[in-house]
């Protein structure tokens, strides 16, 4: 018999459209999905990516958090960025949140996002216990 699966919904209408949980726990691991800083319109919540990078990650936290996982918890991080977003700000939202934990990284430009003017998606794992 395999791990326990739970999962957690932010609302998203992307969930619904293409049948995805923002995050998955199976066993004491937890994989939260590309998350990007979006209003209810669906289209980004604010401009700056040091506002977009913070807002995504706490949002991709909550989901952690709602799975019985924290901040410590986190291994890897990932920061996509268009080429509009300024990987800078990016950075130092990053190094804000995960100060003292310092998870695993990958930080790179794609061409664009599906949400209107979001500049910033965040995806992260963690090891519960």
């Amino acid at each position: 018999m395999g791990a326990s699966r739970t999962h957690s919904r932010s609302g998203s209408p992307f969930e619904e459209t293409a049948n995805y949980s923002r995050a998955v726990r199976v066993g004491n691991t937890i994989a939260v999905s590309g998350t990007a800083a979006t209003g209810a319109n669906g289209s980004a919540f604010h401009p700056g990516t040091y506002e977009q990078t913070r807002e995504a990650f706490d949002r991709a936290l909550a989901a952690v958090r709602e799975l019985g996982g924290d901040v410590a918890d986190v291994t890897r991080t990932r920061i996509f960025l268009t080429v509009d977003a300024e990987w800078r700000d990016a950075v130092r939202a990053h190094a804000e949140l995960f100060a003292g934990v310092e998870p695993a990284n990958t930080t790179l430009y794609v061409a664009a996002f599906i949400p209107e003017g979001v500049v910033v998606e965040v995806e992260l794992d963690a090891v519960v216990g």
